[in-house]
């Protein structure tokens, strides 16, 4: 609605367009196997506690193993690269067998809570659910997280980036690379942005997993079609974005100016007098603009990184960003333009 109201304003026509992606990242610290299965016991325990305290005689005894966890993940995060040689599957074998401990305890008293639930009071009884369905919860990531340690540490396996777990806080966060030297890891959600001439984003998405840029180009033509009602004038993208059916796509659609430089292979005559053309450094020129853009969503409307947990809020919160800059853009230009009727509004 937002991208409509600048278009009948005359903001923009969306007949230039950029493409980029970037990531946002979640609300967790830097994932070890050995901090997860910390984050495990600790959180499952509290969870059991709290059940304690609402049936102080509840039969089954909580074990609070949170000390020995804790010092055998700090043992493990404070090994030297020599002692890790030897030391380091023994104390993970007991980190992980701490941590099935308290999964085993934990679940007998959440059952035990459960049965107990009939004689407590109504909002007592719905603490305990709650607490009970955590831990049901948590306990199910638990054993995830033992599953991938034992595989990777004691095991020595190589486990896949989409089989892995980064944190039982925000279990939907992927691990991407983007082959940045200052930043080879980033763990959150890829995000991919198309924006116009005049700031506007015409359209974004979070991603699932880590793909590659050129696989958007053709979904993104598709939706700008069927929005706008032609492709546009110009698509600028970085060399990420290319492929050979990525351009046949975009001039059998229509589009003016494709201006998506090649990646790696020998370039054929047409494609090089085309990418030495002044028209096709001109655009290249016009998507350098949409790092400018991403810069300000990240460090002026705050998408560096969502403190909101879980993906829905997740999602929840690039929409507010990208409606955020948006709206003001729109501000700005008809303040400059119409200035009577931005003050009105």
């Amino acid at each position: 609605m937002v991208v409509e109201l600048a278009l009948a304003l005359g903001v923009d026509d969306a007949r230039r367009v950029r493409m980029d992606t970037t990531v946002s990242e979640t609300d967790i610290h830097f994932p070890t196997d050995s901090g997860l299965l910390w984050d495990s016991v600790r959180v499952l325990t509290r969870n059991a506690a709290r059940i304690i305290e609402e049936i102080p005689d509840l039969p089954e005894r909580l074990f609070n193993r949170t000390r020995s966890a804790r010092r055998r993940m700090q043992e493990i995060h404070r090994m030297t690269r020599s002692e890790r040689q030897h030391l380091q599957v023994p104390k993970y074998r007991e980190l992980i067998t701490i941590t099935n401990q308290v999964i085993n305890n934990v679940r007998a008293v959440a059952r035990q809570g459960r049965a107990s639930i009939g004689r407590l009071d109504c909002i007592a009884g719905l603490r305990v659910h709650t607490l009970c369905e955590q831990i049901k919860h948590y306990s199910g990531l638990a054993e995830r997280v033992v599953a991938q340690a034992r595989r990777r540490i004691i095991e020595e396996q190589s486990v896949p980036a989409t089989e892995k777990l980064y944190s039982i806080f925000e279990s939907h966060t992927d691990l991407i690379k983007r082959g940045k030297t200052q930043k080879p890891v980033e763990f959150g959600h890829k995000l991919f942005l198309a924006e116009s001439r005049r700031g506007i984003i015409l359209e974004y998405g979070v991603l699932d997993g880590n793909p590659t840029d050129d696989v958007h180009v053709k979904p993104w033509l598709k939706r700008h079609i069927e929005r706008f009602g032609a492709a546009p004038e110009l698509a600028a993208t970085d060399r990420g974005f290319y492929s050979a059916a990525n351009v046949e796509a975009l001039r059998g659609a229509g589009v003016g100016l494709e201006c998506m430089p090649q990646r790696g292979g020998q370039k054929t005559a047409e494609r090089t007098e085309h990418e030495k053309s002044r028209a096709f450094k001109r655009g290249q020129k016009f998507r350098a603009g949409i790092e400018g853009r991403i810069s300000v969503l990240v460090r002026g409307r705050g998408m560096k990184r969502c403190r909101l947990k879980g993906k829905q809020r997740f999602e929840f919160f690039i929409g507010l960003v990208v409606l955020a800059n948006n709206l003001l853009v729109i501000g700005r230009h008809l303040a400059k333009t119409r200035p009577n009727l931005a003050l009105a509004a």
